[in-house]
């Protein structure tokens, strides 16, 4: 019921974002019934859909040529979604400050006056008592033959000094004017129509150009940056997990490590996630970068696979070509119980790797121990620190591969000197680091509980999209000190 409840939560908060999403990139800069707006609407539809068959075809049992079929437009729209709705947000912010902007910059421009105008209306300051001319004795003023046309059209037909106006500027139009025109007698209870002409409504304004609404405009400004920002962080970060992990290292001091294991490296990888998109050649970068640094130790912990045995067998054959000089071991992690577990420990086994099933080896001066990941609890294999680790000699240090990092304090009471882990990916997509840090005490790197070390390493591949973005993927070499060294 609860399960249910929260995949209702779900659905519905999906809708609503493609239902924001679609109308700030589509309803907002689109016509109603043009091609764009149409094919915008069809994605909104169809988009969701894809990533909801990319999160569902492994867990029904779909082909696994339908599950890759799904997976890469599926996975890629989740993250596409994520950036372009964190770039509108943004947008929202800047959206009514361009409106304010060009509000502004469209009431500071002077209106144009209109050519009718300017020849009808006498200028004041040419213009003499009773109407002479300002200009000089002698000379000839000419109004264009136009003049009576346009001045009927600013002033309303229906006033008397219309009348008057039409009057008095059609013989202006037919005969020069010397010095100074008589005025007509002025009716009684009329204007003279120069008069007229001062108290006539003023000119609209010119209208601007055809052309896209304000508001439309800044739409379509907006959501451009917008598409143009998220899509690039997901492009940028699909680089990142195709370039495959880089190689970190950290020095990790232990107390009871003997001075002949001071300088011991352990080659961590975690969440390599061979899936429907990350294949064979993503598992061959991966063993080609863990050779090169020449390991004494490789510690796969946890997340191997997204897939079964049938299905990814031959894309997890390079882990084969795994070399270090004391070996290779794997612990499960979470996803592995999604995959079917044991056949997959048997099928690492055949690859050369050493599976850790709460069990415990001794290796150069300290105990290197394994547990199972809790999610196995639900078949009866969850992890046993008491079998791992209950009957060890606690004078001499301890390695503990734990895919997940909440188990530190299971590892903590029992002496455990360094965890290894992974599970998190970092966040693996910003903002994810923010809800990694609530449910697991380390989100990645070194920190010490008690006496116990934690390392979480961000992973070597990606769950879900194959984008990260804040939290680059890795292999790490922890070099093991001697405090006695």
């Amino acid at each position: 019921m609860v399960f249910a409840l929260v995949g209702l939560v779900v659905l519905a908060l999906l809708g609503a974002v493609h239902r924001y999403v679609w109308r700030r990139f589509v309803g907002d800069t689109t016509a109603p019934g043009s091609p764009l707006r149409r094919a915008g609407t069809v994605a909104a539809f169809v988009l969701p859909l894809l990533s909801v068959g990319a999160m569902s075809s492994g867990r029904v049992g779909a082909p696994f040529w339908l599950q890759q079929v799904l997976a890469w437009p599926g996975f890629l729209w989740l993250a596409c979604l994520l950036y372009l709705t964190l770039a509108l947000l943004v947008g929202e912010v800047v959206r009514p400050v361009l409106l304010r902007v060009l509000a502004r910059r469209d009431g500071a421009t002077p209106h144009a006056v209109p050519e009718a105008a300017a020849t009808a209306v006498p200028d004041p300051a040419t213009t003499g008592p009773a109407g002479e001319s300002g200009t000089a004795p002698g000379t000839l003023t000419e109004v264009p033959d136009e003049a009576p046309s346009r001045t009927g059209e600013l002033v309303p037909s229906g006033s008397t000094g219309a009348s008057a106006l039409a009057g008095a500027a059609a013989p202006a139009a037919r005969e020069p004017v010397a010095e100074s025109v008589a005025e007509p007698p002025a009716e009684p209870g009329t204007q003279p129509a120069a008069d007229a002409v001062a108290e006539a409504p003023a000119a609209p304004a010119v209208a601007p150009a055809p052309g896209p609404s304000r508001r439309l405009f800044v739409s379509r400004v907006v959501g451009g940056a917008a598409a143009a920002a998220g899509l690039a962080t997901v492009g940028y970060g699909t680089y990142g997990v195709l370039r495959g992990p880089g190689v970190k290292r950290i020095t990790v001091p232990l107390a009871k490590l003997p001075r002949a294991a001071h300088g011991f490296r352990i080659a961590v990888v975690s969440d390599i996630h061979i899936g429907p998109i990350l294949g064979r050649a993503h598992t061959r970068r991966i063993v080609d970068t863990i050779n090169a640094t020449s390991p004494d130790l490789v510690a796969v912990v946890g997340d191997l696979v997204d897939g079964s045995v049938a299905d990814l067998g031959s894309a997890a054959e390079p882990l084969a070509g795994l070399r270090a000089k004391h070996g290779s071991f794997f612990v499960t992690g979470n996803h592995e119980y999604f995959s079917g577990a044991e056949q997959w420990v048997d099928h690492v086994r055949e690859l050369g790797l050493r599976p850790l099933e709460n069990a415990r080896v001794e290796i150069g001066g300290f105990d290197l121990a394994g547990v199972n990941d809790i999610a196995g609890e639900t078949e009866g294999q969850g992890p046993d620190f008491g079998r791992a680790l209950g009957d060890r000699d606690r004078g001499r240090a301890a390695v503990l591969l734990a895919h997940q990092p909440v188990v530190i304090h299971d590892a903590v009471e029992h002496g455990v000197d360094l965890q290894l882990s992974g599970h998190t990916h970092g966040g693996q997509l910003w903002p994810g680091n923010l809800l990694a840090e609530l449910a697991n005490p380390t989100v990645a790197g070194l920190e010490r509980y008690g006496d116990t070390q934690l390392f979480v390493s961000r992973g070597a591949g990606a769950w879900g999209p194959p984008v990260r973005v804040g939290a680059p993927s890795d292999i790490t070499v922890v070099e093991l000190a001697s405090r006695q060294a």
